[in-house]
């Protein structure tokens, strides 16, 4: 399986330099990679919210064909569907998302507090209560989230390097090996 940075950087080689101003911001899951590329702004006063829809709009359109090609690609290559988006100023939009089910277990307290969610008109359904609550987790826990993704990742560093790795689990282990198995 593919790691996020090798994955972020296919895609830093791969997309169009004059695509963004900056790198895009490219996330991964288990399921999904999603790409945010940030566009350039009007320098000259112009109302900030049509510019910004403007351009959205047009770069959606001039990059279809380029975008498809370049998600077909990393689908084959990395097992994961992609998705695009970009932000120009303070608007920001998604042109595709992926939305994946995701089994769950609750006891009675949980789904209470999900039906509670549904009876207020908070959301339409369970499921949309879940997402509500795993959003609103994400904004108010964000610094500890990126603490614990930063952790996993080191943790994944560390597994690579452990023993096993080189295909002699015997030999990296530290154990004595015959002189026959060599």
């Amino acid at each position: 399986m593919s790691t996020e940075q090798e994955i972020r950087g296919w895609f830093t080689g791969r997309l169009p330099d004059e695509w963004f101003t900056a790198p895009a911001v490219v996330t991964v899951d288990r399921e999904e990679i999603t790409i945010v590329g940030t566009l350039p702004v009007p320098d000259d006063g112009a109302d900030a919210e049509g510019f910004a829809e403007g351009r959205i709009k047009r770069f959606r359109e001039q990059t279809r064909e380029r975008r498809i090609e370049i998600a077909r690609e990393a689908e084959h290559r990395f097992q994961r569907k992609v998705a695009w988006g970009v932000a120009c100023g303070d608007v920001s939009e998604m042109f595709t998302t992926l939305s994946v089910p995701v089994m769950t277990r609750l006891r009675q307290p949980e789904r209470r507090v999900l039906d509670t969610l549904v009876d207020a008109g908070v959301a339409r359904s369970r499921s949309d209560a879940l997402s509500w609550c795993v959003r609103l987790t994400g904004e108010h826990a964000d610094a500890w989230l990126a603490e614990l993704r930063t952790a996993l990742q080191r943790v994944e560093e560390v597994r690579a390097q452990g023993p096993g790795v080189s295909g002699n689990a015997a030999a990296d282990s530290g154990e004595e090996v015959d002189d026959q198995e060599r």
